[in-house]
């Protein structure tokens, strides 16, 4: 029998771990000013929705924890649920303050962090999911594309329907790729299956997400995922008694008996091995996208009843893709694709979804 634990990169922490106390902006965490040195390096998170959002702020949250944690030469601070229209007064805060590298969890964060980066070069910027990169500012993200074909390999095998329903944030090139990859996946299985989909144009928004998500089911989707920061897609599969695929974090206890998996992070792989570059002054801004060979991303651990049949061809894609002997665009319109066009320039769906993206 297939262990339907192995592909998850590790146990994510069940609780959040920090003590809360004041911080900067709004909430701080670990050992905060007291006790540095110079041979400390002070490391800010900056979040745009809270740490208990179930999804992608409390997937980077475990990261900042666990290298906390592995580190005792690192202090750190965080604060959560930054509008981008406040983040520019948030980022300077911590540079003023001495902190030397911040790192901005959200897209929306790149323009503003690109201004002061400028102004401050002695301050080291990390931006995730975005662009932009200067001599101080790096950015970084996870190929977790990757994670999301291999999803689509599992919900090809599940569905009776014989067709899929995916709840998307915005029509971006970042969830536009991870449409693709998902279809990929499922219709490397079944290329007759039908992928629908809806937006909600918020990443956080659980009252849309559950109407979407419910409005695939009436439908006719037996299956659910989603690119979103909250678990509520797969609440709603659960309560309609359909298989879900949750998306950030693992979110099996939202999705019950038909829980199939989450595509998820694994943050601390990044965090510490780019706050060691800063430790051992080998720090360069460039732009880091690991895979699933890297512990960047992963899937989270097979629900109950996914069959075995189900994880055997998941198990054997996933080793074709660490080992190199195909990529998830392999033979798609997309297989020629550079990382810039992959990563910023997507804008299209692959052959098979019988669609088009929204203006």
């Amino acid at each position: 029998m297939v262990d339907k634990k192995s592909f998850s990169r590790r146990h994510v922490l069940a609780g959040l771990g920090a003590t809360a106390v004041g911080g900067l902006a709004g909430c701080g965490g670990g050992q905060g000013d007291s006790g540095s040195d110079d041979d400390t390096i002070r490391a800010a998170w900056i979040y745009n929705t809270n740490i208990g959002d179930l999804g992608w702020t409390y997937a980077h949250e475990q990261g900042r924890l666990s290298v906390e944690e592995e580190f005792d030469w690192i202090e750190t601070a965080y604060t959560e649920s930054v509008a981008p229209a406040d983040v520019e007064r948030v980022l300077q805060q911590y540079t003023n303050n001495g902190y030397d590298v911040i790192y901005g969890c959200t897209f929306d964060y790149m323009d503003p962090m690109l201004s002061v980066a400028s102004e401050n070069p002695d301050t080291t910027y990390e931006h995730c999911a975005g662009y932009q990169t200067s001599e101080n500012m790096g950015r970084y993200f996870g190929r977790v594309y990757e994670p999301r074909y291999l999803s689509g390999i599992a919900a090809a095998h599940l569905t009776e329907s014989d067709t899929l329903g995916f709840v998307g944030a915005f029509p971006i090139t970042q969830v536009i790729r991870g449409i693709n990859a998902f279809a990929l996946g499922a219709l490397s299985v079944d290329p007759d299956l039908d992928i629908e989909i809806q937006y909600v144009n918020s990443w956080y928004d659980p009252p849309a997400e559950e109407q979407a998500a419910q409005t695939l089911i009436d439908n006719g989707a037996d299956v659910i995922t989603q690119h979103q920061n909250s678990p509520a897609p797969v609440r709603a599969a659960s309560n309609a008694d359909v298989w879900s695929i949750g998306f950030n974090a693992p979110m099996g206890e939202y999705g019950g008996e038909k829980y199939v998996t989450s595509p998820i992070w694994g943050w601390d792989a990044f965090y510490a091995q780019s706050l060691q570059e800063l430790k051992n002054d080998d720090w360069s801004a460039d732009f880091d996208w690991g895979g699933v060979g890297d512990g960047y991303v992963a899937l989270d651990d097979f629900g109950p009843n996914v069959s075995d049949e189900a994880v055997s061809a998941v198990e054997d894609a996933r080793t074709e893709l660490v080992d190199g002997d195909t990529t998830v665009w392999s033979g798609s319109k997309f297989a020629d694709s550079d990382d810039t066009f992959l990563f910023q320039e997507m804008s299209s769906y692959v052959d098979g979804i019988d669609a088009t993206v929204p203006e």
